[in-house]
């Protein structure tokens, strides 16, 4: 099942012509896909179900940046695509500099008690905020599912109400721009052919859906092109990555194969763990194809585009777009 062919994040019926987004992209579609594109009315996690031309701009936020632990020591021009894209939209954008790690590589190995304090740390740090947002559905997930898990385990009632008010108010970036602030173009210019690969915290526990792809499909120039078998996990899985690496390896084998087969020169997903999983292997291939960030898609702009780093073996595969200053 593709994504444009039906399944969590599409349905059967085509958008009105007065739904399209500003700037049409190109795009291939599969047979299949060409009958049921991605369509503009959604119900969000916050229970809102309207199309996008018929929503009110959203009121200034102050929103709070999770960089997450790869992003921080990384790829931090995720984080700052990530402010760039909020605050051309009138946002402000804070990063409490008193941020950790969200404990998610601790729950997820077993150490449970021992991510308490990592808990405890983020209720507090970002309890002022109007809304939190990660470039990560992976760490996002582990805040909205992780968290109460850890607090009502461990810590007190008080903790496990701070954690649920602070989880309920922490989006993915898409999630934060569609169903939040109620916004599919935000006024990005990408002239590339891309693919899509949704990560599977993004897909199976966010549930997402289709809004990277709306948002995708508003960029101008941009060609989205379908990814074969798309919500095929790529192998990483953090450790499972180190402790299965025969495993990871034939899973990534399949994700490239897929991505080579569209003829897209960037692979995009909403995590930099994937990216840099699917990247490496893409990289040692000397595939041609690179991967980038959406959040950075979504920052460039004809005015302050992104400038590719040269391929090969020697390029820089996930880090390689970087805005203009």
């Amino acid at each position: 099942m593709t994504p444009w062919s039906g399944g969590p994040w599409s349905s059967s019926s085509d958008p009105p012509a007065h739904q399209t987004p500003r700037h049409r992209p190109r795009r291939t579609w599969s047979d299949a896909g060409r009958a049921r594109q991605p369509d503009r009315l959604r119900t969000s996690r916050l229970g809102s179900a309207a199309p996008d031309h018929e929503r009110q701009a959203a009121a200034p936020m102050r929103i709070a940046l999770f960089i997450t632990c790869l992003a921080d020591a990384l790829f931090p021009d995720v984080g700052r695509a990530c402010v760039t894209v909020l605050e051309r939209l009138g946002h402000t954008v804070e990063f409490p500099a008193a941020q950790t790690c969200c404990g998610q590589m601790h729950v997820n190995t077993g150490y449970q008690r021992e991510a308490l304090p990592l808990v405890e740390r983020f209720a507090e740090v970002f309890a002022p905020y109007d809304a939190v947002v990660a470039p990560s559905g992976s760490c996002v997930g582990s805040v909205r599912h992780q968290h109460a898990m850890v607090a009502e385990r461990f810590g007190t009632p008080d903790l496990v109400r701070r954690v649920h008010a602070v989880a309920d108010k922490t989006y993915e970036l898409s999630e934060l721009l569609v169903d939040v602030l109620g916004v599919s173009d935000v006024g990005a210019y990408f002239p590339h052919r891309v693919t899509y690969h949704p990560t599977c915290h993004s897909l199976r526990m966010l549930r997402v859906g289709d809004k990277p792809l709306r948002l995708l499909e508003a960029v101008e120039a941009l060609e989205l092109v379908e990814l074969p078998q798309a919500d095929q996990c790529c192998g990483f899985g953090g450790t499972f990555a180190i402790k299965n690496a025969d495993t990871s390896t034939a899973m990534l084998a399949d994700k490239m194969r897929h991505v080579g087969s569209t003829g897209a020169e960037i692979c995009t997903a909403g995590d930099s763990s994937c990216l840099m999983h699917i990247g490496g292997g893409l990289s040692r291939m000397r595939a041609g194809a690179k991967t980038v960030h959406l959040a950075q898609i979504l920052a460039a702009t004809r005015d302050r585009p992104m400038v590719l780093a040269p391929g090969g073996a020697d390029g820089d595969v996930h880090a390689g777009p970087t805005a203009v200053a």
